[in-house]
């Protein structure tokens, strides 16, 4: 049975500025975000090579001129392969293309362009075709399952919903158990509420807001307790449509700044290879942009705005330990020290006992599936977000004249 609070809409915003063909732009000259996070100087330490990163999404073009020979098709688990490279909206491509993409052709310049995508096609909100198709079209939770059998080391979740649901928490569980470090969009309900949705407010899911050019958090962009990080979201190319005839420009969303954050996360993790999951993120959290206290994480910006520069421009960063959870006390736990104990308490009455057991709770409590974004046909703002660490100040922290809050209730159990 799919779970019914796992369908979600993404990237739904037209943006303005249509170009006649892809061929002809230049969507790089358009990623304002690329000079103040010193990409050109990132990339003479680390470009994300050896990293794959898992994009479950709408489905990725691996023919777009910037994708070309960056998505690795073949590594897609046969369970949930059907038809990964379809996109049925740009979204999940242009998501890719800003991971990995090479800019090739004019194309949007991914910030890790030594990373591979592995692409996961799953049913989201927006799926067009028959009851059929959508039948075979896997759910982002049976992704999230197989995404963590592979070697990807980073999972891109930009997408959500309204409702929790067990079997989605339980797949988060499993891939993290894995290892694996899990990013998703927070959502584009500022302007109406500002609720976050799942995946990003589930434990073990780092949660990503968007900013503008200016350093400011994006007025669309959810907030709330699982705000963990800001990236770029606001005011560069995607692709307007399945058809990949053309960017638009002034796309909008919290989407894209997952993306980045991954990306960052891939370009931190290529230069050392040999961290885990949990120095990774522990070295996003010491140096993200930030003007307040690092262990009082605000419900705008969370720990502050991604800065892999500033890790890979440090030869002497010490990750600490390589067993410990940074986000353990907001997770409610340090998921793999839990495991351990759970492993070696059960080892003797079930030895088969492990985070995968979870997945046959019975599931409660989805309630209805909406947008992380917001998205609808006539949005100017879409599902995904892209934010950006400029220079070595925190970003502003303004939503609509109103003021930041600083301490937030985040993750309890």
């Amino acid at each position: 049975m799919r779970a019914v609070g796992a369908a979600v809409g993404v990237l739904a915003a037209v943006g303005m500025g249509m170009a006649p063909n892809a061929a002809a732009y230049d969507a790089r000259s358009k990623q304002w975000y690329l000079e103040p996070m010193q990409a050109e100087q990132m990339w003479k330490v680390s470009t994300g090579k050896g990293v794959k990163v898992a994009v479950i999404d709408s489905g990725v073009n691996a023919s777009t001129p910037s994708l070309k020979g960056q998505v690795l098709t073949d590594e897609v688990p046969k369970s949930v392969a059907y038809h990964v490279t379809d996109d049925y909206s740009g979204h999940g491509t242009t998501m890719a293309e800003l991971i990995a993409g090479t800019g090739a052709g004019g194309g949007l310049q991914g910030l890790a362009p030594g990373a591979k995508i592995v692409p996961f096609r799953v049913e989201l909100e927006n799926l067009k075709g028959s009851a059929a198709e959508k039948q075979k079209t896997p759910d982002p939770i049976d992704a999230i399952r197989a995404a963590a059998d592979t070697d990807v080391k980073i999972i891109n979740m930009s997408f959500g919903s309204e409702g929790p649901s067990t079997k989605e928490e339980a797949a988060i569980n499993y891939a993290a158990s894995k290892g694996k470090l899990l990013i998703a969009s927070v959502g584009n309900n500022g302007e109406t509420g500002g609720r976050i949705g799942y995946p990003a407010a589930f434990p073990y899911v780092v949660g990503v807001s968007s900013s503008d050019e200016s350093g400011t958090v994006s007025k669309f962009s959810s907030s709330g307790g699982y705000v963990d990080f800001a990236a770029p979201g606001q005011d560069f190319p995607g692709w307007c449509d399945a058809n990949f005839r053309s960017y638009c420009d002034d796309r909008d969303g919290t989407s894209p700044a997952a993306a980045i954050a991954s990306a960052s996360a891939a370009l931190i993790w290529s230069a050392h290879p040999d961290w885990t999951v949990n120095q990774v993120t522990r070295s996003l959290i010491d140096t993200a942009g930030r003007s307040w206290p690092k262990n009082k994480p605000g419900t705008y910006l969370g720990y502050g705005a991604v800065r892999p520069r500033v890790v890979l421009a440090n030869p002497e960063y010490n990750p600490g330990p390589a067993n410990v959870d940074p986000l353990a006390r907001e997770n409610g736990g340090d998921l793999l020290a839990k495991s351990a104990d759970s492993s070696t308490s059960s080892a003797s009455s079930s030895p088969s006992a492990s985070a995968s057991a979870a997945s046959q709770a019975p599931e409660k409590g989805s309630g209805g599936a909406t947008s992380a974004a917001g998205s609808s046909a006539d949005s100017s703002s879409d599902s995904n977000t892209l934010w950006i660490a400029m220079g070595a100040a925190a970003a502003v922290i303004v939503i609509g004249g109103g003021g930041f809050a600083v301490m937030r209730a985040r993750r309890a159990r």
